[in-house]
Formats: structure tokens, sequence, C-alpha cells
């Protein structure tokens, strides 16, 4: 089994965070602009429209299929038994490299009616799926195709703010933002954003230079839901964050290099994304914890969406359903190592874990014992998505008061 720590492509990955502003699960979680041819906020459409879509499709045996670079197995053996059990031929292809650029280049085609030559994309939510979803470029999904996802999703994801009921959208994966330590440096259990403030590790503090994911910290240590913040939030949690960083307890602001300042010793406590740490443990044979804050954490999704002009839209809609067959969404949570939408994928991969041997045993059972690829319920709740923006003049606000937090 390769590690995939040598292998995903992390650091641009992590930029699209930047500019983001998201919605929130809010209470659900606890249970578990540019104009196209659409309506502008319109988040759901009538039922006939689905039907009028999806009406008269039939499959072409192929699909072309756009992703992030390294976020599947390089041999894509899901891919492989999805030909094997459909006929269907995948042309897949590592093209999203951040969300800005990929909305400007397929924009003026969609626009236009025009293929862009991808029946299936994985998008981040965030500012750039709202102009998706709101200037009509997203196909409306038949959930009547998509068996394999409402028998086995995590209900919790269906009553996602940016895309409530999956009208548009499934989850490809999701990630939590929260906190990594080293508990041979800082000498004491790590478990909330305060201890990011702590006098104790002066010097020896990490925090993410994305103004989203600072500002989603600076909110919570105050107590103040990042979902609902206003204006006057935001100051009160750049000044709190400025002492941070005036009183000498921060040591940097991080991109992906945090993991590196981490091993290094240059910080003990730090912001850090999920994954990152559980690779870093696998691959390096380190101890780093990771925790969820008590005051709250954050959760970002990537997801599967169909281009409204997609030449094959019902072997999309196929493939998209196939990665929630249990025993699919195992093996791709066996490789990235995030966080699975498939509860049921964990007993999977004990079962595989139990077929192995060696290494590969080891790593399987790391992967389904992990709190990181199969958070709790109690997980769940503690976390939060991004500020939504209702206007860009509000969005620009925002990064007019957290940016001189970083560039100061």
């Amino acid at each position: 089994m390769t590690d995939p720590s040598l292998l995903r492509g992390l650091t641009n990955r992590r930029d699209v965070l930047k500019m983001s502003g998201l919605a929130g699960l809010g209470l659900a979680l606890a249970a578990c602009g540019v104009k196209g041819k659409g309506s502008p906020g319109a988040s759901a459409p009538a039922a006939d429209a689905v039907a009028k879509f999806w009406a008269g499709k039939t499959s072409n045996g192929k699909l072309n299929f756009a992703n992030w670079p390294l976020y599947m197995d390089p041999k894509h053996p899901e891919l492989t038994k999805f030909t094997a059990a459909t006929g269907v031929q995948v042309k897949y292809e590592e093209v999203i490299q951040e969300m800005g650029p990929w909305f400007a280049k397929v924009q003026p085609q969609l626009a236009a009616g025009q293929d862009i030559g991808y029946d299936l994309m994985v998008i981040t939510n965030g500012i750039q799926f709202k102009q998706f979803r709101d200037s009509g470029f997203l196909a409306p999904l038949d959930h009547s195709k998509l068996t394999n996802y409402v028998a086995n999703a995590d209900p919790a994801y269906s009553k996602e703010a940016f895309d409530p009921g999956n009208v548009y959208s499934i989850p490809w994966t999701s990630g939590i933002t929260g906190i990594a330590y080293d508990e041979k440096k800082t000498g004491r259990p790590i478990t909330g954003i305060a201890d990011l403030f702590d006098p104790a590790f002066k010097g020896k503090v990490g925090m993410f230079s994305d103004t989203s994911e600072l500002g989603n910290f600076g909110l919570m240590a105050l107590g103040i839901n990042p979902e609902k913040s206003t204006a006057e939030d935001w100051k009160k949690a750049a000044a709190k964050l400025k002492e941070q960083k005036s009183q000498g307890i921060l040591r940097n602001y991080y991109d992906q290099s945090y993991i590196d300042a981490l091993g290094k010793g240059e910080v003990w406590i730090t912001q850090a994304w999920s994954g990152d740490v559980f690779q870093k443990n696998v691959s390096d044979g380190t101890d780093f914890k990771f925790v969820i804050p008590s005051e709250g954490g954050t959760i970002w999704t990537d997801n599967f969406a169909i281009p409204i002009t997609a030449k094959n839209p019902l072997d999309a809609i196929k493939l998209m359903d196939f990665f929630y067959d249990v025993a699919n969404a195992a093996t791709l949570a066996e490789y990235i190592n995030f966080v699975c939408p498939v509860p049921a994928a964990q007993a999977q991969i004990t079962k595989d874990a139990a077929a192995s041997t060696g290494d590969d045993k080891a790593s399987l059972e790391a992967v389904a014992s992990s709190p990181l690829v199969f958070p709790g319920a109690a997980d769940y709740a503690k976390l939060h998505y991004y500020r939504e923006f209702a206007t860009e003049a509000e969005h620009q606000e925002y990064q007019a008061i957290f940016e001189p937090v970083v560039l100061s």
C-alpha cells in the first residue's frame, strides 16, 4: 500500500479556502456575482425542472471527470472497477488547482451554453460554488438515480446550508480545521482555541495565513458563531488576533508549511488540517495530536457536481452514485484519509484490515479507527463552515479587517 502522504498535493488544495465565504451546518451537524442563464439566488429548481433536464438522457458509455491533483490513487482502482461494472469509459484529469481560476476558466462557456469538456467536476463549497449555483451552471440532480447515496450517505450532508437537500451536489470528501500539537513539547493535552493564546507557549504557536481560517478561530475564541458574525464581531476578533501577535505568542502565520514547522519543533501547537496530521503520523512515525477545539472547529466539503452543459450527465451521475457504494467509499477513504461521507465504510475498512498483513494491516486499522476520517456525532456538533457573504462589498469588508492582521 503506497503511503498517501507521499503522493497527495495538499498545498494547492488548501489554497482554495482563500476568499471563501461559506454558510454553516449549524445545528444540523449536531445530529450526526457572475450571471448566467439561471436565476441568481435560486437555490432549488422546481421538480419539473429536474424532470426536464433528465428527460431523454441516455448513457453514451463515456464521461470526462475533472478533479484536484492526486485526490485518488494514481492507479484509479475505483474507475477501473466502474468501467468493468458499467462499460462506461472515464477520462480522468487532475485539472482543478484552485476554485477561482477554475470558475474563471469555464464561466464564459457555461454562460454561452457551451460544453466545457467535462461532465463531472469536484468543487469546493465557497464563493465559487455559490456563483456556479446562482448562475444556473449546475445540473439539478435526480435523486432517483442516486440510490447508493440515499442509502449510505451520512444524513448530516443533506442539511448543508450551501446546498440544502443536495439539489446540485453530493460530497466527494470533507476535512476539518482544528489544532495539532506535540504533547512532548506542550507538557499537557490541548483542548481549545484558548490554548493558542496561552503565554506558556510564547513563540511556539502557529496560525494560518488564510483569512477565512484565521478569522473563524478569532471569532470562536470570543465565543462568536462565525456563520452569524457581524462586522463588529470581525473587528473584535481581529483585535484579539493582533494581541496574540504583539505579545509574542505567535511564531508565524503559515500556509501548508505549518506541518513541517510542527515536525521541526518550530511550533508546538498550531492550527491544522485533519488529513495532514493523520498522514504525517503515518509517514514519519510522529505522534502529533489533533483536536477539535472545545470552542469549535471548521469543516469544508469538496463536492461532485455536473455542469449544466455536460454531454454525458447520465454516465456522470452513475459514477457519482458508484462512489457511495460502501466498498468503493472505503477504498477511496483508505487512500485520501479525509472525512468519509459514508459511515458504513468504517466497518468495511476494518474488514479490509483484518484480511491484510504487515504494514498494510496497520495502516488500514489506523484509518478505520481515526476520528479524523470518521468523526463522531459529538465532533460534528462542534464544527462550523465559514461566513457566507451576501454581497461582494461585505466580503471585501471582511478581508479589509483580517488581511492587516497577517500583513502587519
